[in-house]
């Protein structure tokens, strides 16, 4: 089965599934930079950032995209993160001092978790542009490609990975559900309705990705920055009527409040880093809009509107301590309440979307890189790269998102099950940064490790408050995290089985060229096509189709497709050509980890440069080889049947690589894995 071998999917690759790199809620303010990037065929940074420099217009639109894609996620937190500090299951009871200590463990959990950690810090180390914890897992491995060293790096970047996915079903469901819970606030009548209204949401907004984002896209931005002004003004108006709660920015009240209350103010930590979990969304999302426009969006709004909020909310609790049920909606004025959750509402659905899409990048990245089966990946949009649709992910975050709002009923039960795998990629994020800024950045030990330890005890102090909430909840994206682990692994070694089972038996090409010299073979006119996983090796599917025809076409070309551990290859180095005898040609096709292979397409451009190739009249001979599972002690004998499962399941070759299907042959054999 040619495609579980091909070098697209190198088994020498590091992966990173990433991120969380939510860049595929793309929208229609990012025309621009999409088509300078796809025009340059360089990486989308340089794009973003050419736009960024071209003027003041491009810059500002930008930074309005970017406040709709990157900032959904830690911009719906007021909804739920005061409320679980004072009433959820470790709550402390409503009281100046209290209320003060948690708004100070707030403040600095957004300054130095948020701002220093991720805006300052961990930013800046870019895999060409691009950010989140593939792309970053990607840019350490070239340092350590075969050690064990990098074995371990790409073991921290699959699970931190594979959590995401478990992310990326919560974020939607406890987001949309608290957004819709204010409609309690309003009156007792919808309480029954909550549920039900939800899961509609959802099913509507799940039941929509298959149309992407190009049309309603435009709207994100102005519909968060509405967002982030009314979060602004609610906390504004409310810190009026207590402006003391202000103090709260002194760090003394956090250590006064965490004495105090011992160690369930220390599991109060829990609640309190609900605040900061979009910190792994916005580093996701650097590629796609560039570190400028989203570090404004945090100094200049994000940043700002989010602290008053959380202020206004301590002040509302100050004032009346019956407020803590719900103090988000409790701090706006009877007559604005339903204008409130239907902006909430929009605000959710929006921060959804992004993380549903940052999904969607994710999975794309991981079949790339060799790490999952190909799936098949629908691009919605002609005009931008970013916006596609993964059938299987899509409804599979469905399932999840809709079974966990109809197993916890509300989003309390949900914040319970909230923030243990983000603790713990941002633990990974922080311990591979270390090694980028050792290797690539060539800081010196004592300051790389002064840095990564102090980042590590925040990251630490708050998984170790998260993680009491596994018997809560915790478990479920725990689970997520180890299956996807598991099938990431399996993947990943049983493709590496099948390499060194084929390798037993390979013939180098250049062998097989010279005794075609010595010998008489039929030929027939026209052009064949092989991919190989081996640039170096015969393709099998050669070798079966001049066993069993006993001829050969005049012209022969061998593809080779290699992902590199960069998001974009340029155009320039797109295609490399080496003319071998008996009309024989090797190519070597390269691609990035953000980039979709095209086999025809690259014909086009092998004809270009001067091969006798017609695109439209070659026939493609593939290997679809038939797996069979064996024993040995390099893997269990169920992953063996786990990985012979997924080869069956994925996505066919010649679908995979747009393939014309009525031009495919496929040859293959019985291979034991």
């Amino acid at each position: 089965m040619f495609g579980h071998d091909i070098r697209c999917c190198d088994a020498r690759m590091g992966i990173s599934l990433q991120q969380r790199r939510l860049e595929e809620a793309s929208i229609g303010y990012l025309e621009s930079a999409a088509r300078l990037s796809e025009a340059s065929g360089e990486d989308a940074s340089e794009a973003h950032h050419a736009t960024a420099h071209a003027g003041k217009s491009p810059l500002a639109l930008l930074c309005l995209t970017a406040i709709g894609v990157v900032y959904g996620d830690i911009g719906t937190s007021p909804l739920y993160a005061i409320r679980e500090c004072f009433f959820g299951p470790h709550g402390v009871p409503v009281s100046q001092v209290n209320v003060l200590g948690v708004l100070s463990l707030i403040v600095w959990a957004l300054i130095i978790v948020v701002t220093l950690k991720y805006h300052v810090y961990v930013l800046r180390a870019d895999n060409h542009g691009e950010g989140g914890i593939l792309a970053l897992m990607s840019l350490v491995r070239k340092d350590h490609d075969r050690s064990a060293r990098g074995a371990v790096m790409v073991a921290f970047g699959l699970f931190g990975a594979a959590l995401l996915y478990g992310d990326g079903v919560l974020t939607p469901a406890i987001s949309v559900l608290s957004a819709i819970e204010g409609l309690e606030v309003a009156t007792p009548f919808f309480s029954p309705f909550v549920v039900p209204i939800t899961v509609v949401i959802l099913i509507g907004l799940f039941l929509f990705q298959r149309r992407g984002t190009a049309g309603v896209g435009v709207i994100f931005g102005p519909v968060i920055l509405i967002w982030f002004a009314t979060l602004a003004v609610l906390g504004v108006i409310n810190i009026a009527h207590a402006p003391g709660v202000l103090a709260a920015v002194n760090p003394a009240y956090a250590i006064t409040f965490l004495h105090q209350n011992g160690a369930m103010g220390y599991l109060v930590l829990g609640a309190v880093f609900l605040v900061a979990t979009g910190g792994e969304a916005l580093y996701a999302d650097l590629g796609h809009f560039g570190e400028l426009p989203i570090q404004i969006d945090w100094f200049a709004i994000v940043g700002p509107s989010l602290l008053l909020n959380y202020f206004g909310q301590g002040a509302l609790l100050l004032h009346d301590p019956e407020m803590a049920h719900n103090p988000f909606y409790r701090m706006a004025p009877s007559w604005a309440l339903y204008p409130l959750v239907v902006l909430a509402a929009m605000a959710t659905i929006i921060a959804s979307q992004a993380v549903i899409s940052g999904v969607f990048s994710l999975t794309r990245q991981a079949v790339q890189l060799g790490f999952a089966p190909r799936v098949e990946i629908i691009h919605t949009s002609s005009r931008e790269i970013g916006q596609i649709y993964i059938p299987g992910a899509n409804w599979g975050l469905m399932v999840g998102t809709i079974g966990l709002v109809i197993a916890f009923q509300n989003s309390s039960n949900l914040a319970a099950a909230y923030g243990v795998a983000v603790t713990t990629t941002m633990i990974i994020t922080t311990l591979l940064a270390y090694v980028v800024s050792r290797r690539l950045w060539k800081w010196s030990l004592p300051v790389a490790v002064l840095v990564t330890v102090g980042f590590l005890i925040g990251d630490l102090a708050f998984f170790g408050a998260n993680i009491v909430k596994v018997a809560q909840g915790g478990w479920f994206p725990l689970l997520i995290g180890i299956v996807g682990f598991v099938l990431f692994t399996t993947w990943q070694k049983g493709r590496a089985l099948l390499a060194a089972e084929l390798d037993k038996t390979a013939l180098p090409l250049s062998t097989f060229v010279e005794d075609l010299q010595r010998h008489n073979v039929t030929r027939v006119p026209g052009t064949a096509v092989f991919l190989n996983s081996s640039a170096e090796n015969t393709p099998i599917a050669l070798l079966h189709n001049l066993k069993l025809n006993r001829m050969l076409h005049e012209r022969n070309f061998v593809l080779t497709l290699v992902t590199e551990e960069v998001p974009y290859v340029p155009a320039a180095h797109r295609l490399s050509i080496e003319p071998l005898a008996v009309g024989f040609c090797r190519l070597v096709a390269r691609y990035g980890f953000k980039e979709d292979p095209d086999v025809p397409a690259l014909l086009a451009l092998a004809r270009e440069q001067g091969q006798p190739i017609d695109p439209a009249n070659v026939t493609y001979i593939l290997s679809n080889n038939s797996l069979i599972p064996g024993r040995g002690p390099a893997l269990a004998r169920w992953r063996r049947r786990l990985f012979v499962f997924l080869s069956r399941n994925a996505l066919r070759p010649s679908l995979f690589f747009r393939l014309p299907l009525n031009r495919v042959i496929e040859l293959g054999m019985q291979i034991t894995v």
